[in-house]
């Protein structure tokens, strides 16, 4: 067994067999250090996710010593999955096994396929072949979104795709099953997974599909017409705008990875705890208070009631419009009141000046929380759906003290993201690891919540390329952190941001520290930035409040 390190709180248990990896996640379980978050088995790792230093620490000393193999787990259920084979890569996948697309779907629909391990988004459920393994490449470039219910197969497993998510395995048709059903979460211990560990899947192929679908996302409140007038009996904010993104976010709810649940929460975590702060709401431990994570402005509100709001964030310009016609524009970064019935728009005059900003209101948005967090995560559907013009939204009621404004810096005309290097560094030749640093990169139009996604600047800049070792190499799948510099065939860079898959199959180059996500979620389409590489200080500790890595020579 093999320890790798994975950012700053995170390691990664290499193993050689997946009977290896079940072992490793049980003896996780069953003594699991103080401090561990999250443990996500896959092909042939764990990652065991901390909160400190010292978690890790433990971790690794529980490991020092291999533990041995443990009895075969109960069989689960038997699930009969009705397929129609019209997937987008049937052909090319039959292609690349030298098969004709009548011998690929006799092999895929031939054999049982055991329900292995969960990861990827939420009901996604890696299976392994009962009698004969396809080590199918995955597409160079992933999918930026991929139809729910797509059967698909990828480095020697097949899968499901529960939602619309990014996806880079060949798609060899589809489904009508629910694999994901959020609403069964209702605290009475069933699964929204419609697949379990130790579950058998059988695929049957068909001629046509009859479709049944989940049930939605409820929304915060019955929705009112934007112009009508909002009577509710409780305090809150009436949406009468969401711009062009707007979603309720707290600081997430970390430790369900291993149901494929990431934590989400808002992408700036450091710009919504100082919006916190200045209306009173506590900002520390746990979820946090709730507030609002805006795009690209365009949001307006009005009060019910009188509140207290702040909006962190730079570049962005408020405007409170009163009952009676009067106007004023309070500044960002500091606390300011809200009467009932006035009404608030945030405008960002460009998309580089603010891509983000956060609103809090005293007392917190009263959505309610699913897995201890009031978070919108679109992946999962957990939480409220993104906010539409009449939903309203509930306030709490206050707990702490007004503070003071927290005017943050304007970003630098290149932002600086700093990084460790690992755990899949070793893939890439030494040329690639200098120009991912030396390299000025632009912000793709596609980036997102779950990803941001970088190209060359410079003309004369060039993709990251893999060593030679590495070229024809698949990654089985594995535990992703936040922060996960993940690089595919196509050597673009993304970081993983909030809502990103919980594993992935292309090496990790890099993973950046937790210091400066707010920082690369901030970024907006065509922003620039540039990657600089720190190392760890080996057997040293830094005081409290300190850096624990320094600039690499």
């Amino acid at each position: 067994m093999r320890l790798l390190d994975v950012g700053e709180l995170a390691v990664l248990a290499e193993l050689d067999s997946l009977a290896q990896v079940m072992a490793v996640q049980a003896v996780l379980l069953r003594s699991r250090p103080p401090g561990v978050i999250d443990v996500v088995p896959a092909a042939r790792t764990v990652l065991v996710s901390c909160d400190s230093p010292a978690a890790v620490r433990a971790v690794r000393g529980l490991l020092a010593v291999p533990p041995e193999g443990l009895p075969e787990p109960p069989p689960g259920a038997v699930h009969t999955i009705k397929t129609l084979y019209d997937g987008a890569d049937l052909a090319h996948a039959a292609g690349l096994a030298g098969l004709s697309t009548e011998a690929l779907v006799s092999w895929h629909s031939g054999q049982p396929w055991l329900a292995a391990f969960g990861g990827f988004a939420p009901g996604f459920m890696y299976l392994s072949p009962g009698r004969q393994a396809l080590d199918m490449p995955r597409h160079p470039s992933p999918r930026t979104e991929v139809p729910a219910g797509s059967v698909a197969a990828g480095g020697g497993f097949s899968a499901i795709y529960p939602g619309p998510s990014p996806g880079g395995w060949q798609l060899l048709g589809r489904c009508a099953d629910v694999l994901w059903d959020a609403s069964l979460w209702d605290g009475s211990g069933a699964s929204p997974a419609l697949l379990q560990p130790g579950d058998t899947v059988q695929f049957v192929p068909v001629r046509e599909l009859v479709h049944v679908s989940a049930a939605a996302p409820s929304t915060v409140s019955e929705p009112d017409s934007p112009g009508a007038g909002l009577h509710h009996h409780e305090s809150g904010l009436a949406i009468l705008s969401p711009g062009a993104f707007t979603t309720v976010q707290d600081l997430g709810r970390p430790g369900f990875a291993h149901l494929g649940v990431t934590a989400s929460g808002a992408l700036d975590r450091a710009a919504l705890r100082r919006a916190n702060r200045m209306v009173g709401n506590p900002a520390g431990r746990g979820a946090g208070a709730a507030g609002l994570e805006t795009v690209l402005g365009g949001l307006r509100v009005r009060a019910v009631g009188s509140h207290v709001l702040a909006v962190a964030g730079s570049g962005a310009e408020l405007a409170v419009a009163g009952v009676a016609g009067t106007a004023r524009t309070p500044g960002t970064n500091a606390p300011f009141a809200l009467l009932d019935g006035e009404t608030l728009t945030v405008t960002v005059p460009t998309a580089a000046s603010a891509l983000r900003c956060y609103v809090a209101v005293r007392g917190g948005l009263s959505v309610p929380a699913a897995l201890g967090s009031r978070s919108t995560d679109a992946l999962s559907r957990l939480g409220p759906a993104p906010l539409a013009a009449g939903v309203f939204l509930p306030v709490g009621a206050p707990a702490g003290v007004v503070g003071l404004p927290e005017p943050v810096p304007e970003q630098p005309e290149i932002a600086e993201l700093r990084y460790l290097p690992g755990p899949r560094h070793d893939w890439f030749t030494p040329e690639s690891l200098a120009a991912l640093e030396q390299a000025v990169w632009r912000v793709g139009a596609d980036s997102n919540r779950i990803g941001l996604r970088v190209e060359p600047a410079d003309p004369g800049a060039t993709a990251l390329v893999r060593t030679h070792e590495a070229a024809t190499r698949e990654l089985p799948s594995e535990g992703m952190a936040d922060g996960a510099i993940q690089v595919p065939p196509s050597g673009m860079p993304v970081i993983f941001l909030a809502d990103h898959p919980v594993t992935g199959g292309y090496p990790v180059v890099g993973v950046v520290l937790r210091e400066d996500l707010g920082k690369a979620a901030s970024l907006a389409p065509g922003a620039r930035v540039r990657f600089r590489r720190m190392e760890r200080r080996e057997g040293r500790t830094a005081p409290a409040g300190q850096s624990t890595w320094h600039f690499a020579t």
